[in-house]
């Protein structure tokens, strides 16, 4: 099996190549190419001046999970919404920054490690409609049911 790679494309003057932060680090960190304000309780796309590609062994197979930086929301309680940048994408990454603080406006700044993009491997089932599905000992107990007794109704 060969290596996958990576191919930047840089799509504004400002742009920078994803790094990763340590030699064992899962995800490579993406950067700001825009100056912007993200107000308290909203939430803003920010672009990372990027487009990218892969190929090698089963390239299809894999995509880019946009993944939150755990320091950015320790630190400033700005988190980074769903973000998946599939195969055939060929467009600018951008990503979604939501500001959950009560009062701050939070401000990126060209440059600032704003997410990370981990690549993952997919397995795209075929989907098979069916009447009914066999039983578990679980049914359809769903959230917390396992461990967590008397979960509210909705």
């Amino acid at each position: 099996m060969s290596q996958l790679q990576l191919n930047v494309k840089y799509l504004r003057e400002d742009a920078r190549e994803p790094v990763y932060g340590s030699d064992y680090a899962a995800g490579m960190d993406v950067f700001s190419a825009v100056d912007e304000s993200i107000p308290p309780r909203t939430r803003k796309l920010i672009g990372t001046g990027i487009s990218v590609s892969w190929k090698g062994c089963d390239a299809e197979h894999y995509y880019l999970r946009v993944a939150p930086r755990s320091g950015l929301a320790a630190k400033s309680w700005v988190d980074v919404g769903a973000g998946v940048v599939d195969y055939d994408y060929r467009g600018e990454v951008f990503v979604l920054l939501v500001n959950n603080h009560n009062e701050n406006t939070f401000e990126v700044k060209k440059g600032d490690k704003i997410a990370q993009l981990i690549m993952e491997k997919i397995n795209r089932p075929i989907i098979g409609i069916v009447t009914e599905h066999t039983e578990t000992k679980r049914g359809s107990g769903g959230f917390g049911s396992t461990d967590v007794p008397n979960i509210p109704s909705p």
